[in-house]
């Protein structure tokens, strides 16, 4: 509930979890206590008997919670909350189309929507299992925000997380251009991607190993608190020699990594015990062909992405700033980057043409280092929200070929 608080997602007195225990027991946050400032101790229990065990009263919304676990028992975790853009879809009787990429579809499940009912009442609770009973996962409910369950708690802050970014990321892209949705084809192919399978023993830890992926850890739950990462998707690596790299581990939440997490690869062996992002090979692509390149990021930062799932191309002549970082900034196609030949990608970028945006799948961004990559990351993503809030005002004015030829000739860019 911190981390929701914290990423802006609810409100101090807005939504709840809940746990279910193999006994029946339903853990549930309490009542009109504040959500920045939960303790252990805060959280009620409410027994199969009725019986409730706690410091508080559980929510008030625990007969839906209870009418859920009823409806599904699959299901042992509930996250209710009022996260702003899904509260949007929510006012206007809709329910966001997660094919913009396939970690939305995949990660959100099958979506329903709930007609509203009185808050805390037994109507709200049949009308939110009804939907849950017909295998939907992720729910919007009318005029009231969203619930999502799953298996455990971090499945569901998970889910619940993807969902958010896809409403967000259309209600951006709707204001950019006309979006483009993936169909089964194109989701199945996503879905397939492979990562290294090779294993070993690749040594001990030097002292530069350890250094950098203490910055890998310092600017992956940087990139979480700012919004640059979800914890279900991207990767992050940085170079530790001419074949070998580190790497995020695959299927693991980005913010609560440690460093001994990370995984070493070197000339397609990572190690033993770990399993690698599975854009692994796309890194190891792009360091063989670029040796100046020290760090690489693929990441869904939402307004870059917004213009990643239309036409519209993302100008980077708006401030010096932008250009001088981010120069042009292509648009590569849907599927290049799970080609079973990794160096197409890799050819379409380099340190001198650093960022790009892949077809419905985020941007990917190089940099000298890891401060490097994630400084540029930053600049994509401020650039991409800037331009998306300019066009509410009007015309957009971007820098005159003399000014960008002023600029290469200052800051000697090739």
């Amino acid at each position: 509930m911190e981390r929701i608080y914290r990423y802006r997602m609810t409100t101090t007195s807005g939504g709840n979890l809940s746990i279910r225990d193999p006994d029946g027991t339903i853990w549930i946050t309490p009542a009109r206590v504040d959500k920045g400032g939960l303790r252990r101790d805060d959280i009620v229990a409410v027994k199969p008997s009725g019986e409730i065990l706690g410091n508080h009263k559980p929510s008030s919304e625990f007969p839906f919670h209870q009418a859920i676990y009823r409806a599904r028992p699959d299901l042992n975790a509930i996250v209710h909350a009022h996260p702003v853009a899904l509260v949007a879809f929510s006012i206007c009787g809709q329910v966001p189309n997660t094919r913009i990429f396939h970690q939305s579809f995949f990660m959100s499940g099958k979506v329903g929507f709930a007609p509203y009912a009185l808050p805390g009442s037994q109507q709200l609770g049949d009308n939110i299992a009804a939907s849950f009973a017909q295998n939907c996962d992720s729910v919007v409910l009318e005029n009231h925000g969203v619930v999502v369950g799953a298996d455990t708690l971090d499945q569901a802050f998970q889910r619940f997380e993807a969902f958010e970014f896809t409403a967000k990321t259309i209600l951006k892209a709707s204001r950019t251009g006309n979006i483009r949705y993936l169909t089964d084809e194109q989701l199945n192919f996503a879905n397939q991607r492979r990562i290294v399978s090779d294993h070993g023993d690749l040594g001990g830890v030097t002292t530069n190993e350890k250094e950098l992926r203490a910055q890998l850890i310092q600017f992956l739950r940087r990139g979480c608190q700012q919004r640059l990462l979800i914890s279900t998707e991207g990767s992050f690596s940085a170079r530790l020699g001419s074949d070998e790299f580190l790497i995020t581990p695959s299927q693991k939440d980005r913010e609560m990594l440690r460093s001994i997490d990370l995984v070493r690869v070197r000339d397609g062996v990572h190690e033993t015990g770990k399993s690698p992002s599975r854009a692994c090979r796309l890194h190891a692509a792009i360091y063989a062909q670029h040796p100046e390149v020290q760090s690489i990021v693929f990441a869904h930062p939402v307004n870059a992405t917004a213009f990643s799932i239309t036409d519209m191309e993302l100008d980077s002549r708006t401030i010096p700033e932008s250009y001088i970082f981010l120069r042009e900034v292509k648009k590569l196609p849907f599927g290049i980057q799970y080609a079973s030949d990794a160096s197409s990608l890799a050819s379409q970028i380099d340190i001198n043409q650093p960022a790009a945006l892949l077809d419905n799948d985020g941007v990917v961004v190089l940099g000298r280092s890891v401060l490097d990559a994630f400084d540029r990351l930053e600049v994509l993503e401020t650039t991409a929200e800037a331009i998306i809030n300019a066009q509410s005002l009007g015309k957009i004015s971007t820098m005159s070929e003399q000014v960008i030829d002023e600029l290469k000739t200052a800051f000697q860019l090739s």
